[in-house]
């Protein structure tokens, strides 16, 4: 007997994962692969803050591995509302923050319990993948936005503008930027607030890189900038404090309290039915938070190394153009060399020369002449990666 599977699965694809399967063959085969895919810092030279660690171990040791709270750990939410007044953003109390397995079932739930199927939620172009794949999933309509690659991959107000519609519930920014690196603007920030108040919408803030910014960047989160429009912003450990296997997130909820009451409910209600985030890695939020942060600069200085080499030897390669990035670790050059299939590209590039990129067409992009790079390995790792990837442009394009 054959299983149909549901209608809804039929368009999730996720990039990054699917070109690791191609990946682990040749790895089989004995091959080094220089794995510039996966954004996961834990792979590479960065390790666990350790009083992080002992915090967990901690917890587990006292039998804490019980059923959280549905809602998240109490000293953790407590914690992480503290963390939104340093921030600047104003009047957040532990009711207003959700605990999540990742900030990935924190974008489930939030865009569960509001988007109807045939409504839809603007996302950006490049975009997460995660954001389409639940947009397919609850059977909403995609509604991307593009992004300015000449103005620093800034979001794109003309485009947001013709896209919203009758339909249209919110829209979803992602400050530092996955897959492009880049960084919004204050100006930008407040015509989006401005665009969301006149259309009644949510903004979903995805600031889960927020630390990790060069150059002496200053990172200005969104919901810092309004006290009455309905935001929801996601953040976590993974990232900032190095441990993505932990999966912690964190989903908080601004606006006036009457008017966002019903939708958060409507989210606290999903979150209660799936019981509740993994409880000890929770013990590791107040520490983390408001702990030593000796990791955060050093992480960076590192990264900016690293994202300078990666910017320098792209604009050399013939060919790529990249913007610089300006925070998170990753960027997403152009490349102008008549591909017609980008995925085919970057599963040649691997079988070739064994370096491993993600497609920019699985991130939405409607082109295919971008590549999504992750520069969290070493220097030497790079530099190979880079020389290896000039030698099969001139091999393969510019003869």
């Amino acid at each position: 007997m054959k299983i149909t599977p549901a209608k809804r699965t039929e368009k999730i694809t996720y990039a990054i994962r699917d070109v690791v399967v191609e990946s682990t063959k040749l790895e089989k085969q004995g091959k080094k692969i220089l794995h510039l895919n996966i954004g996961d810092p834990n792979v590479f030279d960065f390790q666990t803050p350790e009083h992080m660690i002992r915090a967990v171990n901690k917890a587990m040791l006292e039998n804490k591995s019980n059923y959280a709270n549905s809602m998240g750990v109490t000293e953790a939410r407590e914690s992480i509302a503290k963390e939104q007044e340093r921030l600047g953003i104003k009047g957040v109390t532990t009711d207003d923050v959700l605990v999540t397995t990742g900030v990935s079932e924190g974008i489930e739930l939030v865009l569960n319990a509001l988007v109807n199927p045939g409504e839809n939620i603007l996302t950006p172009i490049p975009t997460y993948p995660i954001y389409l794949a639940v947009v397919h999933k609850i059977n909403a309509v995609p509604n991307q936005y593009m992004t300015n690659e000449e103005n620093g991959w800034q979001p794109d107000l003309d485009d947001i503008k013709k896209k919203i519609n009758d339909k249209t519930r919110g829209i979803v920014l992602i400050n530092p930027n996955n897959p492009t690196g880049s960084m919004y603007d204050r100006n930008t920030l407040e015509e989006i607030i401005d665009l969301a108040n006149e259309h009644s919408l949510v903004i979903f803030t995805d600031e889960i890189y927020n630390k990790i910014l060069f150059d002496g960047e200053r990172h200005t989160p969104l919901a810092s900038l309004t006290d009455d429009m309905p935001v929801v912003t996601f953040n976590g450990l993974s990232k900032n404090y190095i441990c993505p296997g932990w999966r912690v997130g964190w989903s908080v909820f601004t606006g006036i309290k009457d008017e966002i009451s019903g939708f958060k409910e409507a989210v606290f209600k999903m979150a209660r039915a799936r019981l509740s985030a993994p409880g000890p890695f929770q013990y590791a939020i107040k520490p983390a938070l408001e702990g030593p942060q000796d990791h955060i600069p050093e992480m960076v200085s590192k990264l900016q190394k690293r994202r300078d080499l990666l910017y320098k030897r792209l604009n050399e390669i013939e060919g790529f153009s990249c913007v610089k990035p300006k925070g998170a670790f990753y960027a997403f050059p152009k490349f102008d060399l008549g591909v017609k299939d980008d995925r085919e590209f970057v599963l040649d590039l691997l079988r070739k020369k064994q370096i491993l990129t993600v497609f920019g067409t699985g991130f939405g992009y409607p082109k295919p002449d971008h590549l999504r790079i992750v520069f969290l390995p070493p220097l030497e790792t790079l530099e190979e990666s880079f020389n290896k990837l000039e030698e099969y442009v001139k091999e393969n394009y510019n003869k």
